[in-house]
């Protein structure tokens, strides 16, 4: 499937109030949890879309009766912490990171042997950063080639409790290490060097789980101890801010703007794309700021506003490591230059997105250069900021719809290839960008 998105510098303005699907990592959460809660537990605001519905049948196959989707309500009949059974064929979990990474934190301390595949994509992602650690807590588990799925867990492992420091800030291997926790004997504790998203801790919490944070100068520490239980509770899900930041950016760059977005998740841990664009001169309003089911919610007024060039500050960076594709749009229309660095971990996302980027940001005209850890991006202050072109997304939805607002400064038709993908986070992207205000064709390559 390829986008065809029509130029808007003249005449496109993104106008109404939307609402984006729901959080995906809080999605994947709410199942993993409920499957191993005591109880039925209820979702709302689920992410039907096929990363976190690749999380629900993995656990349908372990014997977890899951109902639903059915208009984002599922229902999790949960079976304990001891109580998933050996599914019958390896669990493919197709494009998703997070769910290979999290079940393989999950799964280690199970009492049946198991094997984790991904897609294609998936399957050239490095997995030894949650390996390693779940080594040193008494796992057995084995990989591909060059630490990559899939993975292959011997069951019947009694896990030890861990003291580990990541050597990079990562959400999903710090929530790795932390279910692994779940199972072992004793206190296990995850060391970050710069905070990162929290929805493990919160939800923890949420289902009864006892977890303690601590702030030092080193960064911060998440202990969990093993050998408790997890009781059965209600989560609604907020929208997700990580698609949410698409509309955002969209805004933003396009004159005449208006747009509220409704009911974003604000987790002070993932809030980064607004602080940063912020910082660049975005009007950016939150509005009716509440709590939901241990999340902070708001609605985000969002209008056109000219950006400047600046140096993204390296604290920023985890707390907007999955926005990057779309924030170097915003770079690419702010006047002056922009710099990103300390984002090295973009490099081992669905794909090389530090050089994907920066490859199809110079097929459109942008004077950008890839750097080990990060871009430097030349912006352009006047209305076109791109040149219609075609790029690739190399398989990757952030970076599909990242190029699909660029067509808001374009000149000419943005050809976007390889846009699958779209629908693992963002199911009805294109039309809701229609709904806001974009002509977008949409056709099988």
């Amino acid at each position: 499937m390829k986008f065809i998105v029509q130029p808007g510098y003249q005449c496109r303005t993104l106008l109404g109030r939307i609402r984006v699907p729901g959080d995906k990592s809080i999605s994947h959460r709410s199942i993993m949890f409920g499957a191993i809660a005591e109880g039925v537990s209820h979702i709302s605001g689920f992410l039907d879309g096929e990363d976190s519905l690749n999380t629900l049948r993995a656990f349908r196959a372990m014997g977890v009766k899951i109902d639903g989707p059915d208009d984002g309500r599922v229902s999790i009949h949960g079976v304990g912490m001891h109580g998933l059974q050996s599914p019958a064929a390896p669990l493919n979990v197709g494009n998703s990171g997070t769910s290979m990474r999290l079940l393989a934190g999950l799964l280690a301390g199970q009492a049946f042997d198991l094997e984790l595949r991904g897609d294609a994509s998936l399957s050239k992602r490095p997995m030894q950063r949650v390996t390693d650690p779940l080594t040193l807590m008494g796992a057995k588990v084995k990989t591909a080639e060059g630490g990559r799925p899939p993975l292959k867990i011997t069951g019947r492992q009694q896990l030890k409790p861990v003291q580990y420091t990541l050597p990079m800030a990562s959400a999903q291997v710090k929530s790795c290490c932390l279910l692994a926790g779940l199972y072992a004997e004793g206190t296990s504790c995850v060391t970050e060097p710069a905070t990162t998203r929290d929805h493990t801790e919160r939800m923890l919490k949420a289902f009864g789980w006892p977890v303690t944070i601590n702030r030092h100068k080193q960064g911060l520490t998440v202990c969990v101890t093993g050998q408790a239980i997890l009781k059965a509770t209600d989560i609604d899900v907020p929208a997700d801010i990580s698609s949410a930041a698409f509309f955002m950016v969209g805004a933003t760059i396009s004159t005449g703007s208006e747009i509220v977005l409704e009911h974003v998740g604000i987790n002070p841990t993932r809030t980064g794309i607004i602080e940063i664009l912020k910082l660049m001169g975005a009007d950016l309003t939150l509005l009716n700021e509440r709590e939901v089911g241990g999340e902070p919610v708001a609605d985000i007024c969002v209008r056109s506003a000219r950006l400047q060039g600046i140096h993204i500050p390296e604290t920023l960076v985890p707390l907007a490591i999955d926005e990057f594709p779309v924030l170097f749009v915003a770079a690419a229309c702010a006047e002056g230059e922009t710099r990103i660095t300390g984002a090295e971990e973009l490099r081992v996302k669905e794909c090389d997105r530090i050089q994907v980027m920066a490859d199809g940001l110079q097929a459109l005209g942008v004077d950008a250069v890839a750097t080990h850890d990060g871009m430097i991006i030349q912006g352009a202050a006047d209305m076109v900021a791109f040149h219609g072109g075609v790029v690739g997304s190399h398989d990757d939805h952030r970076i599909a719809m990242a190029f699909t607002m660029a067509a808001l400064r374009s000149d000419g038709a943005i050809h976007i290839e390889d846009c699958d993908n779209v629908n693992t986070s963002f199911p009805g992207f294109a039309r809701l960008a229609e709904i806001a205000g974009m002509t977008i064709q949409v056709c099988d390559e």
